[in-house]
């Protein structure tokens, strides 16, 4: 059909894209970058922030690891075999409270004696002894046990029982305190209060009743970060290095209160002492103290030698004194290392002593002669008697109670052990071996 002068031709028209040129196609990618950048940015910001609630919230945060804590044991400077005295020797009947009492005052007396006292030596010494107390105090904690229970009408009570610990490691992953074991028995929580006076949740690592201490554990991440920054663990020292008339501190809760102190003297040390799977020295100190609320010894260096276990009384016509029995340090440490791990203390079960060379011309043989075999100890319950002589464990020969403790501290709660004692027959000693295996305490 012709157009026709009335008719207008309608106009078809297509929108076409201009083409994109280097520059232009540059640009773009530029801010497809950038946005990708700041959004991106903002989401993983975003991420960081929530993922700690979230993982409150959901329960899945994950632990944090870190390297297990080693502590370098002692070795005794004597090198000389001790004598052994047994606890009746050592709590009250063979140490009386007067001879004790002598021998402090006579210390005491020749230091006086030769020593020019004047009012700045006494201010020197009172502020050496301050500076001691202050800085353990960044060491010092409170434990507080939570115990629920019931009344007589059946309505709930809450019991807290307060308790001294002491910081004796610190990791990327929590603080680890040593406590009095009755700071935990039948608690159904424990939280800590620090020198600062912030607190903290902290739950049990391991305990061990036969010494009747326990390492609880706080989590670095529940710890305010003043609080990390500020605390501190107490230095491990060397309580072989302790002898008589040795000035010591006493921290922790000496007097019934947490974070008192008191001063004194080492009265007595015990050397030899048959203990439950060893021998080990006892510290007496010439004043008295709280043992089951946590009472630990320094030295004139800051550093922990010991803690009250026990105190016991003694006395003619009524008069009465007071003494504190502690378990020194360095017997202790290969236990200590275990339950700062999270690991049972190995137990045994009995009790013994080096065979002496007057026993060997009798005809014993050399070994650990062991005094008591412990009732329900794992010893005890596989047939090993009193008067038997342990003589080898995993093949490897047993000279000494301390050949025998260093053993010991090599095994684990569980282990199957192969061990080998002599027994007196009608005229001999005949070898028996036992599997023990070695319980926790």
């Amino acid at each position: 059909m012709s157009d026709t002068p009335n008719e207008k031709k309608f106009m078809r028209e297509k929108v076409v894209k201009p083409p994109i040129d280097k520059r232009r196609a540059a640009g773009r990618i530029l801010c497809y970058v950038l946005f990708a950048a700041v959004f991106g940015g903002v989401a993983a910001v975003s991420f960081v922030a929530s993922l700690p609630t979230a993982k409150k919230l959901l329960g899945k945060e994950q632990p944090v690891t870190s390297a297990p804590i080693t502590i370098e044991r002692d070795q005794d400077p004597s090198g000389e075999p001790t004598p052994v005295e047994t606890m009746a020797e050592t709590t009250g009947e063979g140490i009386r409270a007067e001879d004790l009492k002598d021998e402090v005052d006579k210390i005491v007396g020749d230091a006086m004696e030769k020593f020019p006292w004047t009012t700045k030596n006494l201010t020197e010494l009172n502020d050496a002894f301050r500076n001691i107390y202050l800085e353990s105090e960044k060491s010092i904690v409170t434990v507080s046990a939570v115990k629920n229970d019931v009344d007589w009408f059946d309505n709930p009570i809450e019991t807290t029982g307060q308790y001294a610990g002491i910081i004796i490691a610190v990791n990327s992953s929590e603080a680890l305190i040593l406590t009095g074991q009755s700071a935990v028995a039948g608690a159904d929580s424990l939280r800590v209060t620090f020198g600062d006076g912030s607190t903290a949740a902290v739950e049990l690592k391991s305990q061990d009743i036969t010494s009747k201490m326990a390492v609880v554990s706080a989590k670095i991440s529940d710890i305010e970060e003043q609080t990390v920054n500020w605390m501190k663990a107490v230095e491990l020292g060397n309580s072989y290095s302790v002898r008589t008339g040795d000035m010591v501190l006493a921290v922790g809760s000496p007097s019934g209160h947490v974070h008192s102190v008191k001063q004194g003297l080492i009265a007595y040390v015990a050397k030899g002492v048959q203990a439950v799977d060893g021998q080990t020295r006892i510290l007496y100190t010439e004043f008295e103290s709280h043992a089951d609320e946590g009472t630990f010894l320094l030295n004139l260096s800051g550093q922990l030698v010991g803690w009250a276990t026990d105190t016991y009384q003694s006395g003619d016509n009524g008069q009465t004194e007071d003494k504190t029995m502690a378990i020194p340090i360095s017997e202790y440490k290969g236990v200590l290392q275990k339950l700062t791990n999270g690991q049972s203390a190995p137990y045994f079960g009995i009790r013994g002593q080096d065979v002496t060379s007057v026993m060997m011309e009798s005809g014993i043989p050399s070994g650990v002669y062991i005094t008591d075999s412990i009732a329900d100890g794992p010893a005890y319950n596989v047939g090993i008697q009193n008067g038997d002589i342990l003589t080898k464990i995993r093949d490897t020969e047993i000279q000494t109670i301390r050949d025998f403790q260093n053993r010991l501290e090599d095994t684990k709660t569980g282990d199957s052990v192969k061990v080998t004692v002599k027994r007196k027959s009608i005229d001999e000693y005949k070898e028996i071996e036992y599997q023990v295996t070695i319980g926790a305490r």
